[in-house]
């Protein structure tokens, strides 16, 4: 019991410190996805045949593979097949090429979502929207907008709360996140050896956050329930 008192707070420094750059990722994951993920839904509804086929391509190959996979190309493929290494070997390289590879493959989900929340909303929308002299943009944007986001938030949420523990697979190119952290204590970290605890204790972290998240994007939905 002594020695987990005095493990205790250098284990919980090293786990913020990790969660840290989970939140990190996490968020900026949702920056670039959720815009891109719109506008790849806009081009797989496009008229334009080879844009929508390509997109639709894309995304299937995208949701058909690992993300892992998907992050282990994205990291090792410019510096093993290209010879050009454009990451680097650093702590920030790591972080970009997860990122990216985050937003590519939440983008393609997010994508569908959206497809279906734009496909649900009634088509005389759009014919009442045209009588009035509106533009297509502005119908999208001032007449199906907050009834899509109302349709969309469920499965968003449940998409929202499975990213908070798929960022655990960005240590698989040894990005230092809340897992990596936990699991380092294990090998030897800090003269810590052996100890499996801490990788249990991460847990905690992602039970708090989604938590948290599930009490918001909750209220959230409640507020849209005036377009029932």
């Amino acid at each position: 019991m002594q020695q987990f008192m005095e493990q205790l707070p250098i284990v919980v420094h090293a786990l913020n410190v990790g969660f840290l750059q989970t939140l990190k990722l996490f968020f900026i994951t949702l920056i670039g996805a959720v815009p891109l993920g719109l506008l790849i839904s806009f081009g797989t509804q496009s008229k334009f045949a080879p844009i929508r086929v390509v997109l639709k391509v894309f995304i299937w190959i995208i949701r058909g593979t690992p993300l892992m996979i998907q992050l282990l190309i994205i990291f090792y493929f410019p510096g093993l097949v290209l010879g050009n290494n454009i990451w680097g070997g650093d702590e920030p390289g790591r972080f970009a090429a997860s990122a990216v590879a985050f937003i590519i493959n939440y983008a393609c989900y997010f994508s569908e979502i959206f497809r279906g929340g734009m496909i649900s909303i009634p088509v005389g929308q759009d014919e009442a929207g045209f009588v009035l002299g509106m533009t297509k943009s502005e119908i999208f944007f001032k007449v199906k907008l907050l009834q899509m986001v109302k349709r969309i938030l469920p499965p968003m949420t449940n998409e929202i709360l499975t990213l908070v523990k798929d960022t655990s697979l960005a240590r698989i190119i040894a990005l230092q996140e809340v897992i990596w952290a936990g699991q380092a204590f294990m090998k030897g970290s800090q003269g810590i050896s052996g100890a499996i605890w801490p990788l249990f204790f991460t847990g905690i972290y992602y039970l708090i956050c989604n938590g948290i998240l599930s009490i918001a994007l909750g209220k959230a939905e409640k507020k849209l329930e005036f377009f029932r």
